[in-house]
């Protein structure tokens, strides 16, 4: 993937954050919090990206469910199909306008529709769009009721996008509940590690008789406090990659987009982490 100037403006700035955080807080406690820091100011353009491509995606499925409907009513007032989409190119379909009047100069080049129709769902990227194309593209090119044909296929992708619509309102309380309880998780990690631990520890150093000394000896010099903080993030780390797996998968039905979520959890988990461990 081609690596667009504002990727390259992240990927810089964090870069001379790091260089500048390994020279002069090398020996601070805000070291590994403006590491974290660096990290996420590098790949969060490419968040970015991903999120407006999937933003683009679904707006190229609703622009191309109006084009559907345009090129029925053409197709149905008796005008053939290639001149239809010739007619109809001019209007405004957003992210789409662009491969549909290059699919409109195609046809008027002389390509054949068929071909003209596998070139532009090659260029959309998107397969609800290449789907409906192809049954277009065979429709006109049997010679069938291509009118009703174009039309079953808006209704068809009509009805896949009120099914995405439905999964996301209904999965949203689901999301939001997710980050809840990966904060209230957070929480309590860090109770346990600033507060709990270090007055566990305390106790039992002040506890008398040998078994107790010998286990208060073993309990608080065989583990150090960094081994502890160390495993605490690995654990809130570890936490925050599955838990954004499994919204992905039950808010948009793939792991791929539970991706995003993940990174988000344990950009938070690490910042929050490294955050309060400078600030104490």
């Amino acid at each position: 993937m081609k690596m667009k100037n504002k990727n390259w403006i992240g990927v810089l700035i964090g870069l001379a954050l790091i260089i500048i955080d390994f020279f002069v807080f090398r020996k601070s406690n805000l070291f590994f919090f403006l590491l974290g820091l660096a990290v996420v100011i590098i790949i969060l353009p490419f968040i970015a990206n991903f999120l407006i491509e999937a933003g683009r995606a679904k707006e190229k499925e609703e622009k191309f469910l109006e084009f559907a409907r345009n090129l029925v009513e053409s197709v149905n007032a008796g005008t053939p199909i290639s001149k239809s989409i010739i007619n109809v190119a001019d209007k405004d379909y957003g992210s789409l306008s662009l491969h549909i009047k290059k699919l409109a100069n195609q046809i008027n080049l002389g390509i054949p529709v068929r071909k003209a129709l596998e070139i532009f769902a090659r260029d959309t990227k998107n397969k609800v769009i290449a789907r409906s194309v192809d049954l277009i593209g065979e429709a006109e090119q049997s010679g069938g009721e291509i009118g009703t044909i174009i039309e079953a296929v808006a209704k068809s992708v009509r009805e896949i996008e009120d099914i995405k619509k439905e999964r996301k309102s209904g999965m949203f309380n689901m999301v939001v509940q997710g980050y809840i309880i990966f904060f209230i998780f957070i929480i309590i990690m860090l109770v346990v590690q600033y507060k709990f631990i270090p007055l566990m520890m305390e106790t039992l150093k002040g506890l008398s008789g040998s078994q107790i000394s010998m286990f208060s000896k073993v309990a608080t010099e065989s583990i150090s406090t960094d081994t502890l903080n160390i495993l605490f993030l690995v654990l809130l780390i570890v936490q925050g990659l599955f838990t954004g797996l499994v919204i992905g998968k039950l808010a948009e039905g793939k792991i791929k987009s539970g991706i995003k979520h993940s990174l988000i959890m344990i950009a938070l988990a690490y910042l929050i982490t490294t955050g309060i461990k400078a600030l104490l």
